[in-house]
């Protein structure tokens, strides 16, 4: 079911934070994107939202809203998203709305700027605890684009239309944006060798991905109805897939990728919840129907469809 578009998204909407409404900014109060912060080197983390170029510190203002906007603001008191994620997307959306008001300069609360900090002075941390972490082959268009390199007659493997085409990574290696991380080291093989070799890799890439977090959780052994599985989306990031391509070759024969896939995952300190987004979803694009052999009719020229 598509997010309601309401008055957080008003693009006529500003902000008392100067800088939020510059047309080059990336956080105007349309955004409103949460993450983790320190406002200082040494400080606990605390979640905060983007505006401008300030950092609002949200638990520290959560007695200025009752109500469930009210308990998704303490929910922020927690050193990382989890707790404000686990409410589900009613509370998320409350919440939302409650800062957009606070910060705009028609229902602004004044009081919220003691609770700023400059994005210069802070220091990012990862957003939020991930406890699991899958990686999907999502795109049809880089699937057949990857496959014409190996199968260039048949770029799609037969499943890639009727399952999930994924694997699991590992989540101890998922790092905030501009986290220094060590080349990895691991077997490789070239063509023209006769034996692997062991030594840092030689082909490091990286591809530029969306990530997305699932907030309002779902049962073990129980699925999740495809109608249904937007509202367990909190929101969006972007992310770098690091891969080490000659260690990934050599291992993912005949199994998937292991040690050329875990060593990072580079994620923004920012995540763009779903609600922001609403303004940009479109319908998804038609899936070309199977094509049918008709039966010619008898005394006419054959024809097929």
């Amino acid at each position: 079911m598509p997010i309601a578009i309401n008055e957080t998204h008003d693009p006529a909407r500003r902000s008392f934070v100067e800088r939020a409404n510059a047309p080059d900014t990336d956080f105007p109060i349309q955004n409103l994107p949460f993450g983790v912060f320190r406002p200082s080197p040494g400080e606990r983390p605390r979640v905060g939202v983007a505006i401008g170029d300030q950092v609002l510190d949200v638990a520290a203002a959560a007695a200025a809203w009752a109500g469930l906007a009210g308990e998704a603001a303490r929910a922020c008191a927690a050193p990382r998203l989890n707790d404000l994620m686990g409410l589900g997307g009613e509370a998320a959306s409350a919440l939302r709305l409650a800062l957009s008001r606070a910060l705009s300069t028609e229902h602004g609360d004044q009081t919220l700027r003691h609770h700023l900090t400059p994005m210069a002075q802070a220091s990012l941390d990862l957003p939020v605890a991930i406890g699991d972490f899958t990686d999907f082959f999502a795109s049809i268009f880089h699937a057949t684009n990857a496959g014409k390199i190996f199968r260039p007659d048949n770029p799609l493997m037969p499943n890639y239309k009727y399952v999930p085409v994924a694997y699991h990574s590992r989540s101890s290696s998922v790092l905030p944006s501009g986290t220094a991380f060590k080349r990895p080291r691991g077997q490789r093989k070239a063509a023209d060798e006769a034996a692997p070799s062991y030594g840092p890799s030689r082909a490091l890439d990286f591809e530029l991905e969306l990530g997305l977090y699932i907030g309002a959780p779902s049962r073990l052994g129980e699925p999740v109805p495809i109608s249904r599985a937007a509202e367990h989306i909190f929101g969006f990031c972007l992310l770098n897939d690091w891969s080490a391509r000659d260690i990934q070759a050599w291992e993912s024969q005949p199994l998937g990728p292991f040690l050329g896939k875990d060593f990072a995952t580079s994620v923004s300190p920012w995540v763009v919840t779903a609600e922001a987004l609403a303004p940009f979803h479109r319908a998804a694009f038609a899936a070309a129907a199977p094509r049918r052999r008709r039966r010619p009719r008898r005394g006419r020229p054959r024809h097929y469809a």
